[in-house]
């Protein structure tokens, strides 16, 4: 799964990034800094907030991590409507809804 995301490239120009205080619990360092980094992909518009770590560097890493896997399963979600459409509607081979051929002999 790693390996996939690392193959997702994203253009620093499709991504907004902006950073807010973290709120919560934590001390003063929480009303001071801000480390909470929220991430937007506006060609999508797929926005990603993450505050876990007390970096702001890492807090950004990990916004764009899950960033890269949402937009990773909406690309293997269209996949697979794609080779659906192009399938179309398989009908099971059952008793019963199979076309029937007669064949009469002579004799």
């Amino acid at each position: 799964e790693n390996e996939d995301l690392t193959k997702v490239e994203i253009p620093e120009k499709d991504l907004e990034i902006s950073t807010m205080r973290a709120g919560g619990k934590g001390g003063q360092n929480v009303n001071k800094v801000e480390t909470a980094v929220r991430v937007v992909h506006t060609p999508s518009g797929l926005s990603v907030r993450c505050s876990e770590q007390r970096s702001q560097l890492q807090n950004k890493e990990q916004a764009i991590d899950l960033l890269r896997s949402k937009l990773l399963v909406i690309a293997q979600e269209q996949r697979v409507a794609e080779l659906a459409e192009i399938r179309g509607d398989l009908v099971e081979a059952a008793w019963g809804s199979q076309i029937r051929n007669y064949v009469f002999h002579r004799g």
